[in-house]
């Protein structure tokens, strides 16, 4: 009789068609929970870990054992490191990513994450970021877990990421900081504008990395959407408890490639006309490197005629307090006015090519290919070419793996 596989089935379908991951955290959410869900729902651990070894950062090592949580099978995440008790500041983090060889997508990722989490602890302990010091989210396991989770995302080449409320225990946990109430302060402060629920269990169920992963990544809250599934995991909390299993689960499946179900997103504004051009510029690429979708300025009038700009972001509730204090910060402003809209995105996904040996990033979604016009600019200028050309060979380089196959002969 042959062997059964057990192992969880790649994710499989139309390439053309983005895959989505849904994660649903009746019981919390951890980072290593995070990416045990992800492997177990067929993430390649080895392809995760050559990821991770972009980050050039010895002395770790990721290790996937098959466990049960309340009956049910789950692969059980441990990252096993040899420093102890180092502190990190944020700029640090945040510099290493930021250099580190990763796949794009990874990068801007896990940067999210650790942005999330560096605005948080500045707010909590009244400091600017660049002053912030990590302790527990700031070990290397902390680390190798955040990037580790969307290196398998990249992996499962998952392009939107939705998440279910967010369950929360009850009690006290010890921190680098004493004794603190459950959910943690940096936890319940991260999922500001995401739902979350309280339960009766003892003890923490999500911890700051978690939520940082869950309200970072996310595109939209709620229940699962529309989706045809093709793999299942469930990641392993550190213990079992006595009446749910500790697990996080990720459905990963297909979606349809037209508009999705709508997202609920918060439009930040606010006016001024005491700020130079030079600065508004600056200003947008902050609120986008914090997390907005999308940053803009508009010149107006106001009152007696003086001329002056209104300062726009559109982001994600989850992120809207950390977008809202880097406009603050960066305008000065006194106030900062919220709307709650509804938006309808396309899918797409972000691929690279290369052109003379250079990297060009394009936009893709069904029916249409846009190129980043920046890695456009660069390589002409890197190589002489006319912009226009260089556009048309990422297009190009783009479409010959996509190419439909020649018919058969006669």
């Amino acid at each position: 009789m042959d062997d059964l596989n057990l192992s969880p089935p790649a994710v499989t379908g139309d390439a053309a068609v983005p895959a989505v991951a849904w994660f649903n955290c009746f019981c919390g959410v951890a980072g290593d929970m995070a990416l045990g869900a992800l492997v177990d729902a067929g993430a390649d651990p080895d392809a995760v870990r050559d990821i991770l070894d972009g980050l050039a950062l010895p002395g770790w090592e990721l290790v996937v054992s098959p466990t049960l949580r309340g009956g049910i099978a789950a692969s059980d995440v441990t990252v096993k490191v040899s420093e102890s008790g180092v502190v990190r500041t944020a700029s640090h983090i945040l510099g290493l990513i930021g250099d580190a060889e990763l796949p794009e997508r990874v990068r801007r990722r896990a940067l999210a994450v650790f942005r999330a989490l560096a605005t948080t602890e500045a707010r909590l302990h009244g400091r600017p970021v660049e002053q912030v010091h990590f302790h527990e989210v700031g070990g290397l396991d902390a680390i190798v877990d955040v990037v580790g989770t969307c290196a398998a995302l990249e992996v499962l080449d998952v392009s939107e990421v939705y998440v279910s409320p967010i369950a929360q225990g009850q009690g006290m946990i010890r921190s680098a900081h004493g004794h603190l109430p459950i959910p943690a302060p940096a936890t319940i402060e991260l999922l500001r504008g995401a739902p979350t629920f309280g339960t009766d269990v003892p003890l923490e169920l999500t911890t700051p990395t978690g939520a940082a992963l869950m309200t970072a990544l996310a595109s939209g809250f709620g229940a699962m959407p529309a989706m045809t599934v093709s793999s299942v995991g469930y990641g392993a909390g550190d213990r079992d408890l006595q009446d749910r299993p500790n697990v996080t689960q990720v459905v990963v499946g297909r979606s349809e490639a037209t508009l999705s179900a709508g997202q609920e997103v918060q439009l930040l504004e606010t006016n001024v006309d005491d700020v130079t051009g030079e600065m508004l510029a600056y200003t947008t690429g902050a609120l986008l490197q914090a997390g907005a979708h999308d940053a803009w300025i508009t010149p107006v009038v106001m009152k007696k005629g003086r001329p002056a700009h209104v300062v726009s972001a559109l982001v994600d509730p989850a992120l809207a307090a950390t977008v809202a204090d880097v406009m603050l910060t960066e305008t000065g402003s006194l106030g900062i006015r919220a709307t709650t809209l509804h938006r309808w995105p396309r899918s797409r996904e972000q691929v690279e090519v290369h052109v003379d040996g250079l990297r060009v990033r394009l936009k893709v979604a069904p029916g249409r290919v846009k190129v980043e016009h920046d890695d456009a600019a660069a390589v002409a200028a890197a190589t002489g070419r006319p912009l226009r050309e260089v556009v048309e060979l990422a297009v190009e380089a783009w479409q010959r793996p996509h190419a439909a196959p020649e018919p058969p002969g006669e």
